[in-house]
């Protein structure tokens, strides 16, 4: 998971209730929205406060990965009314059919998001129908400077995906300890960056390339995981992690906070790295769409969006929730990005289903080394 056992455990309490279909509210006929979202991802007053203004009970859940949500929405009659998946995933589901329109009418915060990421998302989903993007971040390396200094020396660059794919070097990290997200689709795509390959290839000959490369280091690769590498990062259990952007910025700002006598760093690489957007969309069996659009719509707000970056130190949609958002979040290039950065960023486009499939066997065989 992204987070701890303790958000473990509401989740899996959480996902009791959907699975009941009740719970101490619901049971009293008030009205609810189910909301499956990932860890590290919401503002944090934002259902309480949604709650508060609509009288809606939300049911909150955590996944921890796309596959997860997708394995959910294809099984059908999911309980849910606002999921959010990252753009990738979300694209070939649009196509899929499992969402359904939104309903416009009943979200007039829409006028609040940046037109630029608009226009991109577009590309995907003509007219924006089907999705809303609700944050957004990239993929890099959270680097402890310290400890990786002191096994490469000082003079080692650290904005480099060398850190990670030359041998020569994470093998001398593996004593500090290597974290890679368990997620395919972004180990692969910065392997293919490092090789040089297009990011989006559709040829299988390049996943093939990349998967050796993989196995060059997979003897340094200490854990694959989305979620407790924050926490390893923070406590210093591990040197160097392929991570999200707000997730390592979560643990700098916590090792920061408990005073810890090292600095957590978040790079994004020299060689260049995937944007992506987490998308709210409602499934087209949802049991709540009209809760779902207000929700959506709640969450848009700017005092909300704000909250959602001060909270997660992932940057929202919505250009007019900058001024409620803390100066240091505003002026941090690891949470926004120079233009210098922007220009290193690519859009991760959805797979064909033949290199998905490829992409997740040779992963699974990696992992099984």
């Amino acid at each position: 998971m992204r987070q701890a056992s303790r958000r473990v455990l509401r989740s899996v309490v959480a996902a009791l209730l959907v699975a009941a279909g009740t719970s101490g509210s619901a049971m009293a006929g008030q009205p609810v929205v189910n909301v499956y979202n990932w860890g590290n991802s919401i503002g944090k007053n934002t259902n309480a406060e949604f709650e508060k203004a609509t009288g809606i009970t939300v049911r909150y859940q955590e996944f921890d990965s796309n596959d997860t949500l997708q394995a959910k929405l294809l099984a059908g009659d999911s309980g849910y009314d606002v999921v959010v998946p990252s753009n990738p995933y979300w694209a070939r589901q649009v196509q899929a059919g499992i969402y359904q329109k939104l309903d416009k009418k009943l979200i007039p915060n829409l006028d609040l998001l940046d037109p630029k990421i608009m226009h991109l998302l577009a590309q995907d989903d003509p007219g924006n129908a089907y999705g809303v993007p609700w944050s957004w971040g990239t993929d890099g390396l959270g680097v402890n400077v310290q400890d990786v200094q002191r096994a490469l020396g000082s003079k080692q660059p650290l904005d480099s995906l060398a850190l990670l794919f030359d041998p020569a070097l994470v093998s001398k990290l593996k004593g500090c300890g290597v974290s890679v997200l368990d997620s395919p689709i972004d180990v692969f795509g910065m392997a293919l960056v490092y090789l040089h390959k297009n990011p989006n290839s559709t040829n299988p000959a390049d996943y093939r390339a990349a998967y050796r490369l993989l196995t060059r280091i997979r003897p340094y690769i200490t854990e694959f995981n989305v979620g407790s590498y924050i926490n390893d990062l923070a406590s210093n259990d591990i040197c160097l992690a392929l991570g999200w952007s707000g997730d390592v910025n979560v643990a700098r700002q916590a090792a920061q906070s408990a005073h810890k006598p090292y600095h957590i760093r978040y790079v994004i690489p020299r060689e260049g790295a995937p944007i992506w957007f987490d998308m709210m969309a409602v499934p087209a069996d949802a049991p709540h769409p009209g809760n779902a659009m207000k929700y959506i719509n709640f969450v848009l707000s700017a005092k909300q969006s704000a909250d959602l970056t001060n909270t997660t130190s992932y940057p929202s949609a919505v250009p007019s929730a900058k001024p409620l958002i803390k100066p240091a979040e505003l002026s941090d290039p690891a949470i926004y990005p120079s233009g210098a950065m922007f220009a290193r960023l690519f859009v991760t486009k959805p797979l064909p289903t033949s290199i998905q499939r490829l992409e997740t066997h040779l992963w699974l065989q990696l992992k099984a080394d």
